[in-house]
């Protein structure tokens, strides 16, 4: 997977250039016509510094020798024709000749490769857009849509074309795609014709705006993943707009983004940001259009540079920003939905830890246990280096916030902690020594094989009631080492689905041309083993919508490994390993035939179906009928629901053709057709399942031990 290649523009990379010594005698870009380019002396120098500074620092200490260079090249192919739509069989094989040359080039100040490579890519993809544009409407024409033919979803699946006239099939058949795409969301000819247009000028466009130093970042960035997903080269320009992720998340619609191949896509939702409390857009979504409110212009943004589309989606507090976006856990993944988001700022105190007070009915009781939220791991450091009293941190509120739950009696307190994509390290060291009373929380080894420990002080105050603690696939990082800490301690019952799995630690080194983040550490677990790769996995699993082959460490290429390092000792508080297999069986007699359990692992199963298909009908009354089967299939799932909760089923509406396909690839607890459900909002009490369900697990938790206690002690 490739974080963000963001390409400078024309105007901004002149200044840049301007301000560069004149010994580096750098060649005027102006003079660069397209399929000219090439690289820079600064950039060649700049290049020798990463590799130097990547084999001696970096985590993994990987010499860059043949086998990287060859992964380099064929990554390098895949970054600038991820589609397989311009280079052909002979292509490749004219490239076979830098396979095992690119490392010594890059050691000798030869970049030549790179730029042979990108000047053939870009001559070839300039003609074809200009071809393209030139035929389009009869190209589009000339499409049979009656015809039984489909395209694979998943490029890795298709061989290179071995001449042209094959190469210009797989194009006709992207191109039927695209349209059939638009067709589906009833667009009309001329509307089809319009929106291709723009979206093949704008990437043709982008294309002859392409100077070298985009050419050396995507190559630079290619060389950087080799050593893990989380290693990035930022060019100067860049590396003052690094955080464009967090800023976006900050302001706008509160959204981490990233780049993949052609398209936008959402990395993870910032928790109490606009877009996850509008609750439809979902990490792993495609944008492929951005509308500046509900009756604005729609700009096709397939092809754009991730800040320009940041650019786009940002605006006024208060205003409307309407994404059109792809889902891959759909009938159709190329069928459009159409989200929009009120734009404002993330409230910091909206991100800051909150309780609430949960009282169910378990085993005929009615009980009460806390609820603490922690969003992320924050603290206030400016505010704690110069002494303010009221400073905030994770961990000075979550302390108010236990002190009221006791204030409520409450039976014990639950941690949830989905969505959590981590923060300070010192958060969680602090935090943990919330729940116990002293010892080690994380160890921590460097690329030169020491390993250092973090340890909270003595604190005999410590909470010592039951405790949970409830994590997702999102759940990253900070959030994974104290989650972690709990369940080594066995101070605390871990409940949910397997956490993302980041357990590495970066940092930045400036260069003299830019700067470069690479990894440095890993986290382990005090138990030993490493939360990299492997995460936490929960002592009682919950059904989850994100699915783990999409989502995760596991899934990012290159990613470093779980290992382990010797253990250190610590106390047990408990034995939940003992009751475990008691505690799986309880919640499985218990969620039998409970309607929110079956409804969400329905809607589970149903985007599993999906995400196994390999190809994609080109016939288009074969993608309306897998529309309407998965219309119907989601609202036979919600009508099961209904009736199990005494609700009215969904009227005949639902499966109206002005609502069919708009909103059947929905993931969200509403169902997918939220304009019929309107009028009974108020009767439709949905429930938080996973919380609830961790609530019954923790009570029956606290009762076992209690009777396992107590019959020790009759002993």
């Amino acid at each position: 997977m490739s974080y963000s290649l963001i390409l400078l523009s024309v105007t901004a990379l002149l200044a840049v250039l301007s301000s560069i010594d004149h010994l580096d005698k750098e060649p005027d870009i102006r003079d660069q016509l397209p399929g000219e380019l090439q690289a820079t002396i600064r950039q060649v120098r700049t290049a020798e510094e990463i590799l130097i500074k990547l084999q001696a620092e970096h985590y993994q200490h990987q010499t860059f020798d043949d086998t990287l260079s060859s992964a380099l090249l064929d990554g390098y192919i895949n970054q600038l024709d991820p589609a397989k739509a311009y280079f052909t069989l002979q292509d490749i094989a004219n490239f076979e000749q830098y396979r095992y040359e690119l490392d010594d080039g890059i050691r000798r100040g030869n970049l030549t490769p790179a730029f042979t490579i990108f000047n053939l890519y870009q001559i070839k993809a300039t003609t074809y857009l200009n071809r393209l544009l030139a035929e389009l409407d009869d190209r589009v024409a000339a499409l049979n849509f009656a015809r039984e033919e489909s395209i694979a979803l998943d490029a890795e699946d298709v061989q290179w074309a071995t001449n042209e006239t094959i190469l210009s099939e797989r194009n006709r058949q992207l191109l039927k795609n695209s349209v059939l795409s638009l067709k589906l969301v009833d667009k009309e000819h001329d509307d089809i014709i319009s929106t291709l247009k723009t979206r093949y000028t704008d990437q043709l466009n982008r294309l002859k705006q392409l100077r070298n130093e985009d050419v050396f970042q995507i190559y630079i960035n290619t060389l950087a993943e080799l050593y893990d997903p989380h290693t990035n080269y930022f060019s100067p320009r860049n590396s003052e707009n690094f955080n464009i992720n967090m800023r976006l998340s900050l302001e706008g619609i509160g959204a981490m983004l990233k780049r993949e191949g052609e398209y936008v896509t959402v990395e993870r939702l910032v928790t109490a940001g606009p877009a996850e409390k509008q609750g439809e857009l979902q990490p792993n979504d495609k944008i492929v259009s951005v509308a500046q409110g509900e009756k604005a212009a729609v700009v096709d943004v397939v092809g754009w540079r991730l800040d320009e589309v940041v650019d786009l989606i940002r605006g006024e507090k208060g205003s409307t920003v309407v994404l059109g976006v792809l889902s891959e856990a759909s009938a159709n993944p190329n069928l459009t939905k159409q989200i929009s988001i009120v734009r404002n700022t993330v409230k910091l105190e909206e991100q800051s830890a909150s309780k609430t007070v949960l009282e169910i009915l378990h085993q005929d009781k009615l009980r009460k246990l806390g609820v603490i939220s922690i969003p992320t791991f924050y603290i206030d450091f400016e505010g704690s280096r110069r002494g303010d009293p009221n400073y905030k941190s994770t961990t000075r509120d979550v302390k108010k916030l236990i002190a009221e739950l006791k204030n409520e009696q409450v039976e014990g307190i639950i941690i949830d902690l989905r969505g959590n994509g981590g923060g300070s390290l010192q958060e969680v060291n602090q935090l943990t020594g919330l729940f116990v009373e002293r010892g080690p929380v994380v160890q921590i080894r460097t690329a030169n094989g020491s390993i250092q420990r973090q340890a909270n002080y003595p604190n005999p105050n410590y909470y010592r009631q039951p405790i949970a603690v409830l994590i997702d696939r999102l759940s990253a990082s900070a959030s994974e080492i104290f989650a972690a800490a709990i369940q080594d301690y066995q101070r605390g019952i871990i409940v949910g689905s397997h956490s993302f799995g980041k357990g590495t630690v970066q940092q930045f080194a400036e260069l003299s041309h830019g700067s470069l983040k690479f990894t440095q550490a890993k986290f382990y677990r005090i138990s030993g083993d490493s939360t990299q790769h492997r995460g936490v996995i929960p002592d009682v699993i919950l059904p989850s919508l994100y699915d783990g082959q999409e989502i995760g460490e596991n899934t990012l290429e290159r990613a470093l490994s779980w290992d382990t390092v010797p253990a250190v000792r610590h106390k047990q508080y408990n034995d939940f390993d003992n009751i475990e297999p008691l505690l799986i069986e309880k919640h499985r007699e218990r969620t039998a035939n409970d309607p929110d359990y079956n409804y969400l692992v329905e809607k589970i199963q149903l985007n599993k179906q999906y995400q196994k298909v390999e190809t994609l009908s080109l016939n288009e009354d074969e993608r309306r009928d897998l529309i309407k089967q998965d219309s119907d299939a989601r609202d036979a799932i919600e009508n099961r629901y209904r009736l199990a909760k005494g609700l009215p089923a969904l009227s005949n509406a639902a499966n109206d053709s002005d609502t069919e396909g708009k909103n059947s690839d929905s993931d969200n607890d509403s169902t997918a057709n939220e304009s019929v459900l309107t009028h009974l909002e108020d009767k439709d009490e949905r429930t938080d399942f996973l919380l609830t369900e961790t609530a019954h697990i923790l009570l029956d938790a606290t009762f076992i031990n209690q009777q396992n206690t107590l019959s020790l002690s009759k002993k």
